[in-house]
């Protein structure tokens, strides 16, 4: 009889993804880092636990996008009060947020519960090609 496996936490094990974002499209590469963050690429895939892979995104600035949503797209912030709602629109957040506008897109793919939260812990966004997590990526290498 074949039994399905249950991951525990204590027996993940973590690696380090480099990915590298020039010339790639946006949208793509998210759904990808989503799938890595949450685990899904294992074949030890446990739902209600957090296996998956720390993951380090590279020259986030020079990533592509498709017709005119560096333009026209925005992102809107409401703190609760009257008339407070403020917009951003796509290019502004990806010269002085790229970090916040990754996490933000990313945020929507994972689980809405403190899984999904310890899951975005685990990414890590720089908009320039330099990184300060070249031990562990190398370590895996």
């Amino acid at each position: 009889m074949k039994l399905t496996s249950v991951l525990k936490p204590s027996e993940v094990q973590r690696d380090w993804v480099l990915i590298d974002a020039e010339g790639k499209t946006f949208g793509r590469i998210l759904t990808d880092v989503a799938a890595i963050l949450r685990g899904k690429h294992k074949p030890s895939f446990t739902p209600n636990v957090d296996c998956g892979d720390y993951v380090v995104i590279i020259n986030a600035e020079k990533a592509k996008f498709s017709g005119v949503k560096l333009q026209e797209k925005e992102y809107f912030t409401h703190s609760g009060y009257f008339g407070s709602t403020k917009s951003k629109k796509l290019d502004d957040m990806l010269e002085n947020h790229t970090e916040k506008l990754y996490k933000l897109a990313v945020r929507g793919m994972l689980p809405k519960t403190t899984l999904g939260r310890a899951m975005l812990k685990k990414l890590k966004v720089y908009a320039g090609a330099e990184h300060p997590h070249t031990a562990q990526i190398n370590k895996g290498a």
